[in-house]
């Protein structure tokens, strides 16, 4: 499967977005989601992942952000709201049809290129 990522940008504290990961080459509805982001310097970490029955969230983004998947337009969603400046990143949508842990960007085999998010302060 190929991953596209969309919908970053710059954004002001408070702010919102829509980050998009369209899939080509097989149904998205076969893998688990997930996204990443890294900053610079700094390792990439766990932000949000999706499977057919569950979601899972890093602490630091509960209740902010919202992760969704649409099996007919192949595509997954990371909705960002109330963003902060630590937020600044890269961006990564990955894939995986098994895994031992979501929180583990090795156990995804598949990535898209990413999609930059600036945060202002």
């Amino acid at each position: 499967v190929q991953l596209q990522a969309s919908g970053g940008g710059l954004v002001p504290a408070g702010g919102s977005l829509r980050l998009s990961c369209a899939a080509s080459g097989r149904a998205l509805s076969y893998y688990a989601m997930g996204w990443f982001r890294q900053a610079p310097g700094k390792e990439r970490e766990f932000v949000a992942d999706i499977t057919r029955d569950n979601k899972y969230y890093a602490d630091f983004v509960k209740g902010r952000f919202a992760i969704s998947r649409d099996n007919v337009k192949n595509t997954a969603y990371l909705q960002m709201n109330s963003l902060k400046p630590e937020g600044t990143a890269r961006y990564y949508c990955a894939a995986t049809t098994t895994r031992l842990s979501y929180l583990r960007s090795v156990d995804y085999k598949y990535w898209g290129q990413g999609t930059q998010v600036t945060v202002s302060s």
